[in-house]
């Protein structure tokens, strides 16, 4: 108890945090003991997958070493190849640093897997603001769009994918080629999908067709469960190495694993026709990308405890979140609804101001690349637009809700939000 006393009078001398707060944060960390206790568990038992994937694929320092011009039989890329691929119970796996965020990973796999006149099936609704270009984007550089393919959308009734209209329409269109799953939430209040409501799409889809790709958009999901997409009927997945499975250490980098063949097509698109996977150099060392891996598991656990203590507070506060506090989670996203611009602004402003790099910069909304709207985004980070490490970002556009992500420490959430509730006192 004593310790208690001392570290709250810390926080309120150094950082200015009214003793109101602190206390209200530090009840919900109490009631949130037997639900942090689940985290840590299936963070040690995914630790022990990871580890025993690094033994099984013999990674040596070698393996760290960089390479220059063609890469030609570049170890350190292959077996990083490889041991995606065994991590996420795949065949085979495309990793890259030239890969730039993991919406140019999802990108290239769709430009590998589709040819004009296929169709992509969306049986999660709409997708992701910057994935949403990808497929409609009326820029004239180049969208799927543009390239004949179509897109079919196929919206969520209660936040849960509509199966019996997923048969029908995969019978009634013989041109849908891909069927997409989002498995975050994005921008939108809807639940985020597990394994299990995965493998239940993939049991419908599989009842009327065989042929069709079935393709999660992995990204914010990786680790939060005992298994992944892949396990649960998945042909392919994709994201980003500056999310989940970079473990914070990536500097840059994404990822597609799945079945062998598609990922062959996929990789020859992401360097040239028949190159493939043959070639690909990294001048800097490997090490980040193995060791970011390694430590994913324990980072998705910080982030995922982070998220729920938002969700605590923020409900004892009387505020709409998503998902609640004691809901199972299936990606590291905490949305949170304001309804009103002002403060879900200075929430937003709260979390920059408890960043380690760039705490004194004010966020402002601003027209992002890839967006509709003009986004507001904390981001004090060591790897710019890394959401595994502390982040808060929110279109400005109704219900005015808040996505927070990330949290490379629980106690980096702890203040973070600390910060928040103090820029948004007023509105309390």
């Amino acid at each position: 108890m004593e310790q208690n006393h001392k570290t709250a009078d810390y926080i309120s001398a150094h950082f200015g945090i009214d003793h109101k707060l602190i206390d209200l944060v530090e009840r919900c960390e109490h009631a949130l003991a037997d639900r942090f206790a689940y985290y840590r568990k299936t963070a040690e038992l995914n630790q022990f997958q990871v580890i025993d994937a690094f033994r099984n694929n013999q990674v040596s320092t070698r393996h760290f070493t960089p390479s220059t011009g063609y890469g030609y039989s570049d170890e350190g890329r292959e077996r990083l190849c490889s041991l995606f691929a065994s991590v996420f119970h795949a065949e085979a796996a495309l990793v890259s640093p030239m890969f730039m965020s993991g919406t140019h990973a999802i990108s290239t796999a769709f430009f590998g897997m589709l040819r004009p006149g296929d169709a992509i099936y969306c049986i999660t609704g709409t997708p992701y603001d910057t994935f949403y270009e990808v497929i409609y984007g009326q820029s004239g550089y180049g969208s799927l769009k543009e390239w004949g393919i179509e897109c079919i959308e196929e919206p969520l009734q209660d936040g849960q994918i509509r199966l019996s209209a997923v048969r029908e329409t995969l019978a009634r269109h013989q041109e849908i080629k891909v069927v997409h799953i989002q498995r975050s939430r994005g921008y939108d209040t809807r639940p985020s999908f597990s394994c299990s409501s995965i493998a239940c799409a993939a049991q419908a889809v599989r009842s009327v067709r065989k042929d069709v790709i079935i393709f999660v958009d992995n990204c914010y999901g990786e680790f939060t469960e005992l298994s992944e997409p892949t396990q649960a009927g998945a042909d392919v997945i994709a994201g980003s190495l500056i999310k989940n499975p970079g473990g914070g250490i990536a500097p840059t980098g994404g990822y597609i694993a799945g079945k062998k063949e598609i990922i062959a097509k996929i990789a020859h698109r992401f360097t040239a026709p028949g190159v493939g996977d043959e070639i690909g150099s990294y001048a800097q060392s490997y090490l980040p990308f193995y060791q970011g891996l390694f430590l994913a598991p324990h980072v998705v656990s910080q982030a995922l405890m982070g998220a729920t203590l938002i969700a605590q507070a923020m409900t004892e506060l009387g505020y709409e979140v998503y998902p609640k506090p004691e809901d199972e989670r299936f990606d590291i996203t905490q949305s949170i609804v304001f309804h009103k611009e002002e403060p879900m602004t200075a929430f937003i402003r709260g979390i920059q101001k408890a960043s380690a790099v760039d705490a004194h910069v004010v966020p402002y909304a601003w027209d992002m690349p890839g967006y509709r709207e003009k986004v507001i985004m904390a981001a004090g980070t060591f790897v710019q637009g890394a959401s595994i490490e502390l982040s808060a970002d929110a279109p400005i556009r109704p219900p005015f809700a808040a996505y927070v992500q990330g949290g490379l420490t629980y106690e980096h959430t702890k203040l973070g939000l600390l910060y928040a509730l103090q820029e948004m006192k007023e509105y309390l």
